[in-house]
């Protein structure tokens, strides 16, 4: 079963090492990303790929909808580890236009489990709807809720214990927030970048 990606998988291997030999070696002996990448689990959002890095060198965590939960186990574990371990100077929260999990989220479609996943955007939701329903229903409303998704899952990062701490030891770090476009395979950078504890109550209200 699955021959076709085993023999991708070979290849790859292969187109690898021959361009450089000891790829894999250094690879094995450790893991020093600069970066952690939180993004949707989106197939078609491909996180090395679209910034032309290698294994190794950015840290990914995915979900639905691209999220940031203070309750999730799994997010702060990878948030611990790349921040008190890895040292990473920058952490992007990647949404991405047309993401199937933030119109879900408000759609008025209930599909059990993932709804209360999705609660976080209902709230996001909420906290702007005079902006939101004054653009037209379609496209345009769900884009700009992408956007104010990513800048909240920003102050989520930006709030956590691991991140303020790093802060006040002097670590250098920043998070950031980027929107991918299917359409065109180019992230759009939303200007939401926090620095440091001075910078998140200046935070702008996207």
């Amino acid at each position: 079963m699955l021959e076709d990606l085993k023999a991708n998988n070979a290849a790859w291997s292969a187109g690898k090492t021959e361009v450089d030999p000891d790829f894999f070696k250094r690879l094995e002996r450790q893991q020093s990303p600069k970066y952690l990448w939180i993004g949707c689990s989106d197939s078609r959002v491909p996180a090395n790929e679209i910034v032309g890095l290698d294994p190794g060198e950015l840290f990914v965590h995915r979900n639905v909808a691209n999220l940031a939960p203070p309750q999730d186990a799994n997010y702060l574990s990878v948030l611990q580890f790349a921040v008190d371990v890895l040292k990473v100077q920058h952490i992007m929260v990647v949404g991405h236009y047309g993401c199937g999990g933030v119109n879900a989220a408000v759609d008025g479609v209930r599909r059990g489990l993932v709804d209360h996943w999705l609660h976080p955007i209902r709230e996001v939701f909420e906290s702007h709807r005079a902006e939101l329903e004054a653009i037209p229903e379609g496209r345009a409303r769900q884009d700009r809720l992408c956007e104010l998704n990513v800048a909240r899952q920003v102050r989520n990062v930006a709030s956590d214990i691991f991140v303020q701490d790093a802060w006040a030891r002097g670590q250098s770090l920043c998070v950031h927030g980027w929107v991918y476009t299917l359409g065109t395979g180019l992230v759009t950078d939303l200007g939401v970048t926090i620095g440091g504890r001075g910078d998140y109550g200046m935070l702008p209200t996207l």
